[in-house]
């Protein structure tokens, strides 16, 4: 396994797609052990997911350990709990109430472990009147209030176009599992970390909601800018755009210099942050008609010799092009049993001293079916054989 942080650790990862398993990730990322439970035959449903060839599997799912296991089968719940008793967190994010109807909820498996930390990831959380619905990423965005305010003005609200909702209510979930270990350390008693999808996009909202209870505010779309935060903004150049923020006083100074006007770095009507919050629009648009002279390195180069924030806006083959990505180790390359140039994000945060590893991609389904059943569970082959035939594993 990769040695990080939580090498030594035992995550059991029940449920499928994203919310759930992207902390399984995370917590694999940094060295725990991860047992990925996948139905038996058709395994995690993001086994078929990505755009044209199915890859995402491989990324969520790496550095994790597949068994097949039978859910629903009281044979195939009794081995969830020998697992569970052996584990330091058990992670899942079907609907609420389903490991309960399973005999699989908190009360049976701390009962079982004391220690455990189970992580519960859902649409609307584990209670609540909501807690019993179907809930999707894209919903939570929505409720959250991130969608509404996402896109252009004149248009309907739009994706951000990943799956943030998903992945940021598994960030949190792995957030408050970490929380609970550092509680287990001076208590010896596990607890649930309840994640839900629509919390944690609110969580992001920044101010929006004191916004409107104090103001009577409700922020809107504004696309590409911030309202009254000024010079910040994606701007042509010759062969492209670039996204350049010069909206602090000192750094409008030098941006100012940098365009051949150095004296509206002290003009009244830009120099301070209300004033060209103000002038947003005019500023935007005579800093676009200087950029568009010149290339998108050009003002690249430029930015960087007068000390103005600024940046491409990079794809995938800019990624792995660019001097910072490399000098970081931020891509990886992998081997794969079916793909060459196999290449993924790194792990992250760094940490100096556990700083984790990849060791494999996501693994074929059941593939650890034999080390985890015969070597932590001690259970041998023809027992192994007479649940794999009755579709148990």
């Amino acid at each position: 396994m990769a040695q990080g942080a939580l090498d030594g650790l035992r995550l059991i990862e029940m449920g499928q797609l994203i919310a759930g398993p992207f902390c399984g990730q995370l917590m694999a990322d940094h060295g725990a052990e991860v047992i990925k439970i996948e139905p038996p035959k058709v395994g995690d449903a993001m086994r078929a997911w990505g755009q044209g060839i199915p890859l995402w599997f491989s990324v969520v799912a790496r550095n994790k350990k597949s068994i097949t296991l039978n859910l629903r089968e009281k044979e195939g719940q009794d081995i969830v709990r020998n697992l569970a008793a052996k584990s330091d967190f058990l992670l899942e994010n079907f609907r609420p109430g389903t490991l309960e109807k399973w005999n699989l909820g908190w009360d049976e498996l701390h009962a079982i472990n004391e220690a455990l930390i189970m992580i519960r990831v859902s649409g609307y959380g584990q209670t609540g009147p909501y807690a019993s619905r179907a809930g999707y990423g894209g919903i939570g965005e929505a409720m959250g209030g991130m969608r509404y305010i996402a896109g252009e003005p004149d248009r309907p609200p739009s994706r951000a176009g990943i799956s943030i909702g998903d992945s940021l209510a598994a960030t949190y979930a792995c957030l408050g599992a970490l929380m609970a270990l550092n509680h287990r350390h001076n208590t010896g008693q596990g607890q649930v970390v309840d994640s839900a999808i629509y919390e944690a996009v609110l969580a992001m909202m920044e101010s929006t909601v004191t916004e409107y209870t104090v103001a009577n505010h409700i922020r809107e779309r504004t696309g590409s800018i911030l309202p009254k935060i000024a010079p910040s903004n994606v701007y042509p150049t010759k062969d492209g755009s670039v996204l350049v923020a010069g909206n602090q006083n000192s750094v409008w100074t030098r941006m100012a210099a940098m365009m051949g006007v150095p004296e509206l770095g002290d003009d009244p009507r830009y120099n301070s942050h209300m004033a060209r919050g103000e002038r947003q629009e005019e500023l935007d648009i005579m800093i676009g008609e200087w950029t568009q002279q010149r290339t998108s390195n050009e003002v690249l180069d430029l930015c960087e010799e007068h000390g103005v924030p600024a940046g491409n806006m990079y794809r995938a083959p800019e990624m792995l092009e660019d001097p910072q990505f490399q000098a970081r180790n931020a891509l990886v390359e992998l081997d794969h049993p079916e793909h060459e140039n196999f290449v993924m994000q790194n792990v992250a945060p760094k940490l100096s001293e556990t700083p984790g590893k990849i060791e494999w991609v996501g693994p074929e389904l059941g593939e650890h079916n034999e080390q985890i059943y015969g070597e932590l569970l001690g259970m041998d082959s023809a027992t192994r054989v007479d649940l794999e035939d009755r579709g148990i594993i």
